[in-house]
Formats: structure tokens, C-alpha cells, sequence
């Protein structure tokens, strides 16, 4: 039982905090406003360091690479792994989808009203594909990467700065060492930001459901439940599956043993980004290597979001029966999986950034501007989950590449230096 406590009980104070501050959301309703300011304090300290985490985690990671060959078989396999993981949630969201009509029966009305009065501020602004694909990876100005708004385009430079670094070899060794300093700095500093995790996350949660808890639409009740049972199956089976095929049982007794507070914090903070520091440290314990850690975590935040994936089907189905569409050709169904599939690339990995995502489904389908309230619906009260599948998504993902990399026995050798 000590052994246990020990264990976990960060986990479980962080857990109790965020039960005591649902509990007083549902008792005290708006009320619960008062104590948000203690949350976004915990908040900003997280999103205030993730620039400099990103960066250097990423940059140090790469530019002290003894081989580039294996910068190169880790990037391949975190493509790899992304691509399939990404694609089987896609699926399973679709078949899903079909199962449990998302508003099949439902009081749509409320949904039209929602529709309705939010109109009149909102336009899809159309960009050119590959205008929006140069402003996704890219900025015109450096300071432009100093904003957690950028968080792709910095991994990019942070991936360029990293190799570069370690093509030039013994003459940069000083800049290798410094951004290995850098990274320990900055991890120390989120170890003592997290200090306050347990009152500024359970403040934030209070908030949040005192503030939207009873603000879910009827039309949308079934929407959440088909999302509920989508997370519940994707991450209890899905995710032991992939632990399971990145290091057997020991795998699966590594995942779990160090998933919970990656899960808790996702939850409670609804945004992948702030997950980042928390997600870098439960795959230190899980065993993968530095340099994996320090490039998928980051990478994963941005680019790799299976719950995504499963809210772009949702939301894509939910208006094409809103519209009368026909969802039943191969055609649409393959069109469907491909811009879910986008929807999960392209979401940002802060609170909002979802609206890029929404207006890619909009202007796929040419669906008129005034559609993108409701979806916007969808995404509000399936933030959380969806951002728990994101955010530990990673984690899990970072052991299937870990298998791909290190070979089929990393898994053993982590258990037995742990024990």
C-alpha cells in the first residue's frame, strides 16, 4: 500500500482536486467564476514556458545525436506511427458514426437557433491551399515564433535548428551543450510550476463546469454520448493494443503504470499544449529514449490527434444529416476519413484551435459560413475528451516508436532498471 501511495500520490491528489472542484462547479453553477483566476494562473505559468520547452527540448534533441541516421529512423517512425494511428481512429469513428446516429431522432431546433443567432459575426475566410499550407509550417517575421499561436511553425525551426547544429559537428559543440542546459533549466522549472498544479487545475475545473456544465444542448446530447463511448473504447482497447504491440505485457504494465496523470491533467486543462511538460515526463519513466521523447511529445501536440480526428467524423456527419446529404457512396465515406484525417493534422494545440479544423470541414464541403457555429458546439463540449485522446495519445505513440527504434526488448530492460 505504501509502495502504491508512492506511486502515485501526486496522481491522486491531482485527481481529488479536480473531483472537489467538479463537484463544486455542479453545487455553485456560475458562482464557481470567483476561483477561475487561480486556474488561469496555473495555466499561464504552463503556456508561458511551453515556447522555450518546445525549442530547446526539441533543438537539444537533435543536435546531440551522435548519428543522423537515426534522426532519420525516428522521424520515419514517427511518421509511420502517426499516419496509422491516426487513420484507425478515423475508422472507427466513421463505423461509429454509423451505428449511433449522432442526431437521429434528435430535437434539432436548438441547434438551428444556435446557428441563427451566431451568424452574423462569422465568415469563412477563404485562404488558398497552398497559401495555408506555407502560413502552417512557416512565419514571415522570427518574432512571429515567440507566440504559442505558431507552435507548428517553431517545431519547424526548432527541427531545423537541431540539425543544423548537428551537421556542423564539433565546431557547434558548445551550442549542443548549451540547449542540453537549457532543456534541464526549463524542465526544473516545470517541476516547481507544478507544485500548484493540484489548486490551479481543481480552481480551473470548477470554473469550467459551473460555467458550461448545464449550457449542453438537447440536440447535441447524443453527439456526446456516441463521442463518450468512442474515447472509452479508443482508450482503454486502442491504447493497451498499442502498448501491448510496442512491448508485449511489459509494455502495457509500463503504459498504464505512468498514463493516469498525463490523462488527469488532459482532461483538466482541455489543451494538449499545456499537457506537453507533464507528457515529456511520463515517457522519461516509461523508458523511451531522450531523444525520441524529446521529438514526438512536442511533434504529437501539434500533428498527432486521434480525438481530433474523431471529432471532425462526428462533426461532418452531424452536418451532412442536418443538410440532407448522402453519406452512404464510397466516395463520401473515403472523402470523410481523408478530411477527418486533415481535421486531426491541422487542429492547433491550444484552447480554440480547433476553428482552423472547422473551417477546413466548412470549405471541403461547401457548407455555407453560418454552419460553423454549430460545429464550434461540437467541439466546446467535447474538449475534454477529445483532448484526452490528443494529449496521451502521444505517450502511447512514443512507445510504438520506441519498439520501432530500440527493437522489441526496451520494454524489459525498463522494467528491470526500475525495479
Amino acid at each position: 500500500m505504501k509502495l502504491f501511495f508512492k506511486n502515485y500520490r501526486f496522481t491522486l491528489i491531482l485527481l481529488g482536486a479536480i473531483i472537489i472542484g467538479g463537484a463544486a462547479g455542479l453545487v455553485f453553477g456560475t458562482k464557481t467564476t470567483v476561483v477561475k483566476p487561480f486556474g488561469d494562473l496555473f495555466l499561464n505559468l504552463m503556456f508561458m514556458i511551453i515556447v522555450p520547452l518546445v525549442f530547446f527540448s526539441i533543438a537539444s534533441a537533435i543536435a546531440n545525436m551522435n548519428e543522423m541516421k537515426r534522426l532519420g529512423k525516428i522521424m520515419g517512425s514517427i511518421v509511420l506511427v502517426f499516419l496509422l494511428t491516426a487513420f484507425v481512429a478515423a475508422v472507427l469513428g466513421l463505423t461509429g458514426a454509423s451505428i449511433i446516429h449522432p442526431i437521429e431522432n434528435a430535437d434539432i431546433s436548438a441547434i438551428k437557433k444556435v446557428m441563427t443567432e451566431a451568424t452574423v459575426n462569422t465568415k469563412a475566410e477563404h485562404v488558398p491551399f497552398l497559401s495555408q499550407l506555407v502560413n502552417t509550417f512557416t512565419v514571415s517575421d522570427f518574432n512571429l515564433l515567440l507566440s504559442r499561436s505558431n507552435m507548428l511553425q517553431l517545431i519547424v525551426f526548432g527541427l531545423l535548428f537541431g540539425i543544423s547544429t548537428a551537421l556542423v559537428g564539433e565546431k557547434a559543440k558548445p551550442v549542443a551543450n548549451f540547449l542540453s542546459a537549457a532543456t534541464a533549466v526549463v524542465m526544473k522549472m516545470v517541476s516547481i510550476i507544478m507544485y500548484y498544479a493540484p489548486i490551479g487545475l481543481g480552481c480551473y475545473f470548477a470554473a469550467v463546469i459551473g460555467e458550461l456544465g448545464p449550457q449542453i444542448l438537447e440536440g447535441y446530447a447524443r453527439s456526446f454520448g456516441l463521442y463518450l463511448i468512442l474515447t472509452v473504447i479508443y482508450y482503454f482497447g486502442f491504447f493497451t493494443l498499442y502498448a501491448f504491440l510496442a512491448g508485449g505485457r511489459d509494455g502495457v504494465k509500463i503504459f498504464w503504470k505512468n498514463a493516469i496523470t498525463p490523462s488527469v491533467t488532459a482532461i483538466a486543462t482541455c489543451s494538449s499544449a499545456a499537457c506537453i511538460p507533464v507528457n515529456l515526463e511520463a515517457v522519461r519513466k516509461m523508458g523511451v529514449p531522450k531523444d525520441i521523447a524529446e521529438t514526438i511529445v512536442p511533434l504529437g501536440a501539434n500533428t498527432h490527434k486521434d480525438g481530433s480526428v474523431f471529432g471532425g467524423v462526428l462533426k461532418i456527419v452531424f452536418l451532412f444529416a442536418l443538410f440532407g446529404k448522402d453519406l452512404t457512396s464510397f466516395f463520401s465515406i473515403l472523402s470523410v476519413l481523408a478530411v477527418a484525417f486533415l481535421v486531426g493534422a491541422v487542429m492547433g494545440a491550444i484552447p480554440g484551435g480547433g476553428m482552423i479544423g472547422e473551417m477546413l470541414i466548412i470549405s471541403v464541403y461547401g457548407f455555407p459560413p453560418e454552419t460553423l457555429p454549430i460545429i464550434a458546439v461540437i467541439s466546446t463540449i467535447i474538449d475534454a475528451p477529445a483532448t484526452l485522446l490528443n494529449s496521451t495519445g502521444n505517450t502511447v505513440c512514443a512507445l510504438l516508436v520506441t519498439r520501432l527504434v530500440e527493437g522489441k526488448k526496451w520494454a524489459k530492460k525498463t522494467l528491470q532498471s526500475s525495479v
